[in-house]
């Protein structure tokens, strides 16, 4: 092999440990509960998404006349996880351990305001160790 193409080599192998050990610095946890906090106006829909291997957990509030929560997996409500109507408070687990999780993959927690007035939500879905 030649010198040039030698010190060439060497120079693409240091740059590709850059970027790896940068990637790796900057990578965040692989398990983080994921999060709404906020204000929403009448029709207005709010999600957040989190992949589960085992198990999984929604819950959420909202203030003034409530409202409409849902868990979704592969596009589909699960069953037993969806409100009847606007309601104050709700909180859904779907657990292997009970028989009840569909399996792994990426779940959604929603919630809507089908009301007619603003309402102040929050909404939070944990998967697999974050809960017990």
């Amino acid at each position: 092999m030649n010198r040039k193409l030698t010190t060439r080599i060497a120079g693409i192998a240091a740059a590709a440990g850059t970027i790896a050990l940068t990637v790796l610095a900057t990578s965040s946890p692989a398990l983080a509960s994921q999060s709404f906090d906020g204000t929403l106006r009448p029709g207005e829909q709010h999600c957040v998404a989190q992949y589960a291997s085992y198990q999984v957990h929604g819950e959420g509030t909202a203030t003034r006349q409530g409202a409409k929560f849902k868990m979704q997996y592969n596009g589909v409500t699960v069953p037993g996880t969806g409100s009847t109507g606007l309601v104050p408070g709700w909180s859904v687990s779907a657990r292997s351990a009970w028989g009840t999780f569909p399996g792994p993959g990426y779940y959604f927690a929603c919630v809507t305001n089908n009301g007619t007035t603003n309402t102040v939500v929050t909404l939070r879905l944990s998967t697999d160790g974050e809960f017990s």
